[in-house]
């Protein structure tokens, strides 16, 4: 069994760094480029979007002026272990809107109900709870009471009611990782290592796979919803 608990502010090192971990090893779900660990980039993508998170995790309570939440699955069996996370943002106007920012869940822990939970506890608390998902996991949350409204990118937007909301989302503002001297410096090292040519590739196959996704969503939500 486990255990779920609601944080609003700051939570401490060690179960931030089990979910940076988990942003880590699961990448490829959590991400929207949904960037395949046989992609050179794969590294890139890594540390910018662990530090995504890294600032989200920093932004609880209100200390970078947008409004961010999380809930955390713990193990029963070893209460010091995190085994999902849940990373919501409140809708400023609209007291009873969220929109899930990142989302995980221990891949020894799955299929035992703790997606279900965390987002239970999300929406128990802003029932009017949207997110976007790869068009393989549009059934799974289907299974937790959220409905398809259409195509975003390369993703599919998903909401527990047959509309978005009217209020603003508070998002940070996260373009200037992808041009940080940390990232420069790993890309500098993988063009060392493989080469110009083999990088080219690489930024060649992200985007036909975004493409392909791109056109995987929207055709899907044409047909979902004719």
């Amino acid at each position: 069994m486990f255990t779920i608990t609601h944080f609003e502010t700051p939570c401490s090192e060690h179960i931030n760094d089990q979910i940076l971990q988990m942003v880590v090893d699961y990448l490829t779900d959590i991400s929207t480029v949904a960037i395949a660990p046989s992609n050179l980039l794969f590294n890139v993508y890594q540390y910018a979007i662990g530090y995504e998170v890294h600032l989200y995790l920093q932004a609880l309570g209100g200390s970078k002026g947008i409004a961010v939440e999380l809930i955390v699955a713990m193990d029963d069996e070893d209460p010091s272990k995190v085994i999902g996370f849940l990373l919501y943002l409140p809708v400023k106007g609209d007291p009873e809107a969220c929109g899930v920012a990142y989302m995980a869940v221990h891949a020894s822990h799955r299929r035992r109900g703790v997606a279900r939970a965390m987002v239970q506890e999300m929406v128990g608390r802003y029932p009017h709870g949207e997110l976007t998902c790869a068009v393989g996991k549009v059934a799974c949350f289907e299974a937790l009471g959220f409905q398809v409204l259409g195509a975003r990118g390369p993703q599919v937007l998903m909401n527990t009611r047959d509309r978005s909301t009217d209020g603003l989302m508070g998002v940070l503002d996260t373009a200037p990782i992808y041009s940080s001297t940390e990232v420069r410096q790993i890309h500098t090292y993988l063009l060392q290592r493989h080469g110009k040519r083999a990088m080219l590739d690489a930024e060649k196959q992200r985007d036909r796979h975004l493409d392909q996704m791109t056109a995987k969503a929207r055709a899907f939500v044409q047909e979902r919803l004719g």
